[in-house]
């Protein structure tokens, strides 16, 4: 959507230019990951926009096509179908008809996803803002699956440790669903669970940057964070955040994991970043 004039790129070493590139691949590796968080069906719409973009022999010009073009560009700049800040769904300026017509040209027809796009009772707000119903259930986001905020919060209860005197972000890096015998269990983001091959490709990324980072606290860092990324041990993220604010040395910094936890009605799960 942007490209950024970096001032002092020329003056970084050779080895720093590696660091930060491995640092920006990494993080591009994770963008499935948090369009899929912010609405399971974002992946398919975004899919649909991409075809569409690649259709050559149209009229570009027309008022149809250019809103078309500005639903697209809403879309993309806010990681998904919904407005980044306002929680409510975005919809097309052109018609419901031009758009399928946009659809079969590019050879993506989809009824059900032309629904999803234009139907205002489908996914209406990512986070849900209705102070009287369910929250949980309400909220357009991929953090929960088949329950209520009742069985969350229940199910968050029976786990956490009040002893505990260094408690971790208890589901943070998870997603919430029922079990085939109806139980609520934790699904966690890592190497071996949910997004998996991309989570395996950030690590790649991470690993090779550790290899030309900066200084010794960098390469601790990087080693948890890996390490995190393939366990799901929420105290290793910890130890890692640790470590990595110690870095007051370095001129490359990032940032890269499940860390923000605003997109969630409960304020519990995190939408991942890099």
């Amino acid at each position: 959507v942007m490209r950024y004039q970096i001032p002092g790129w020329e003056d970084l070493t050779l080895q720093q230019k590696e660091y930060a590139y491995h640092l920006a691949e990494a993080a591009k590796w994770g963008r499935d990951i948090l369009w899929d968080q912010n609405c399971k069906e974002n992946l398919r719409v975004r899919h649909a926009l991409e075809a569409i973009l690649k259709i050559e022999d149209i009229d570009k010009e027309t008022p149809e096509y250019q809103d078309f073009l500005t639903y697209a560009k809403r879309v993309f700049f806010s990681n998904g179908i919904h407005h980044h800040y306002a929680e409510d769904k975005i919809f097309p300026a052109c018609n419901k008809g031009y758009f399928a017509g946009l659809m079969i040209r590019a050879g993506v027809a989809d009824e059900e996803l032309l629904d999803i796009i234009y139907n205002p009772a489908i996914y209406p707000q990512r986070r849900s803002t209705d102070t009287s119903g369910d929250i949980v259930k309400e909220s357009a986001v991929n953090f929960y699956d088949g329950v209520t905020r009742d069985e969350v919060e229940k199910y968050y209860a029976g786990i956490m440790d009040p002893k505990d005197p260094h408690p971790i972000s208890y589901g943070l890096n998870t997603k919430v669903v029922k079990d085939a015998k109806g139980k609520v269990v934790e699904l966690p983001w890592k190497v071996g669970g949910i997004y998996s091959p991309a989570i395996e490709k950030i690590c790649e990324e991470l690993k090779k940057a550790q290899a030309v980072a900066e200084n010794d606290i960098q390469k601790r860092a990087l080693g948890l964070l890996i390490e995190y990324y393939n366990t799901g041990d929420l105290r290793t993220w910890d130890a890692f955040n640790i470590e990595w604010v110690k870095d007051t040395i370095g001129t490359v910094d990032f940032i890269n994991g499940f860390i923000e936890d605003y997109n969630d009605p409960l304020g519990r799960k995190a939408s991942w970043e890099g």
